[in-house]
């Protein structure tokens, strides 16, 4: 990576005062060091007289955007999340009454509202409608998948006169709003695209965290204590419950440590064996013989090595997963058979509960932050660009660097490991 991959374009000169009463602006030279590790930090300077950074998010004194001219518009893409309310009534609450914008657009749909043939039209959103939607789940704008004709969807910001687009999603949304900022360069068009991660699985590279997930990580670890509570209710009981994480398993692994229930825990990143010596299925029976139960967390994308039909893709490009849940509870309830072992088998899963819930305390505070630091950004001309928090700060970094390869757990890391220390559990992966 070079210093050129984390600088965000910005539109023009800012020639207007900041309209914010605050105490401390942030400057544009402020920088945040991507990473910490002295011993990397003292080689990045012997090499180069600077280390890798990333822009300090924050309000500036000078913005580029009139805001009395201004029309700014949100969109929400992919799946429900916890915490999309709370930043569309972040992003709306900043703009009327921090910076003075009058006209805000809700774009319902997904990247459909942008593409008239659909007729979804547009939706005014004020401070007075968006009052209480931080209570509920879901968002109010509606969600889909996919992908619209870039070219169409930027025709639709110039007629509705938008200024600044703000994307709530994930990888696949920011793909897209890479490519309707890519074309706005081309025609020379002075439109902010400001994205926003919204990801449950918490694979956004170069960003702690992201909103919902610790929503979800709280939701979860209430199933999976249920599940221990089924499995040692029952003789040789064995709860199994399955989660969200398609190619990453933060919530998986953070759910295990946080409940401290888990026995096995089966993420994308680490493959495993279910039949024979050292698999899955023998070291289960092993252990119900011992305890009398055991509980198993398995992330929706893991195990797919035992699926090897075409599944083909989704709206969004994705392959289509096999349903690891469904494929484990039949295997453990066939290998039982066989071997004519009593067991009894309570399969949970509360995906789509956990993704629909309203925010908890903590993700609720944090989908302010964010919704303020897009503000910030945006209203100061910056566009292409993604708000993080990387290191406890927030940053602004290129939506080209935030897609170009997810955050994944990595099996020789430190998380892990310490999941596989909580847990017990051997290496189920192929010796």
């Amino acid at each position: 990576m070079k210093h050129s991959d984390t600088e965000v374009h910005r539109i023009g000169a800012c020639q207007y005062d900041s309209p914010l009463e605050i105490p401390h602006f942030i400057d544009d030279e402020a920088r945040v060091i991507i990473d910490v590790e002295y011993n990397k930090i003292e080689a990045s300077f012997r090499q180069s007289g600077s280390a890798l950074s990333f822009e300090n998010a924050g309000p500036r004194r000078k913005i580029f955007f009139d805001p009395v001219k201004t029309t700014a518009a949100i969109v929400t893409c992919g799946g429900l999340c916890p915490g999309l309310n709370n930043v569309i009534k972040g992003l709306v609450d900043t703009l009327f009454y921090q910076y003075g914008v009058k006209r805000i657009l809700g774009i319902p749909y997904g990247y459909e509202g942008l593409n008239p043939a659909y007729g979804h039209g547009m939706l005014p959103l004020t401070p007075e409608s968006v009052e209480d939607i931080h209570e509920k789940g879901g968002s109010i704008l509606g969600s889909s998948r996919g992908m619209q004709d870039i070219g169409t969807m930027v025709d639709t910001l110039i007629r509705e006169n938008i200024s600044i687009l703000f994307t709530i999603g994930g990888d696949g949304t920011f793909h897209g709003a890479r490519d309707i900022y890519e074309e706005t360069r081309r025609r020379g068009l002075s439109i902010s695209i400001a994205g926003i991660p919204k990801t449950i699985d918490n694979d956004i590279n170069f960003v702690d965290r992201t909103f919902g997930f610790s929503t979800a990580v709280s939701i979860a670890t209430m199933a999976l204590t249920g599940a221990h509570a089924e499995a040692k209710g029952a003789r040789n009981g064995i709860g199994l419950v399955k989660v969200m994480g398609r190619d990453s398993g933060f919530i998986a692994t953070y759910t295990a440590l946080a409940s401290n229930v888990a026995n096995y825990v089966l993420i994308r990143e680490v493959p495993f064996l279910i039949d024979g010596p050292g698999g899955l299925l023998e070291h289960l029976q092993r252990r119900l013989e011992e305890r009398r139960h055991a509980v198993i967390l398995v992330a929706e994308g893991a195990g797919q090595e035992h699926f090897q039909d075409k599944r083909g893709t989704d709206a969004s490009g994705n392959i289509r997963y096999g349903d690891i849940g469904v494929y484990l509870k039949d295997r453990i309830t066939e290998h039982f058979k066989k071997t004519n072992f009593h067991c009894n088998l309570k399969y949970i899963d509360p995906s789509y509960i956990i993704r629909s819930m309203p925010a908890a305390a903590d993700d609720a505070v944090f989908c302010i932050m964010l919704a303020q630091n897009a503000v910030h950004g945006a209203m100061a001309g910056k566009s292409g660009f993604m708000v993080g928090r990387w290191n406890n700060y927030f940053t602004f970094m290129p939506l080209s660097l935030a897609i170009e390869k997810r955050k994944v757990v990595d099996p020789n890391g430190y998380l892990w490991s310490i999941v596989r220390e909580a847990t017990g559990q051997p290496n189920f992966g192929p010796q």
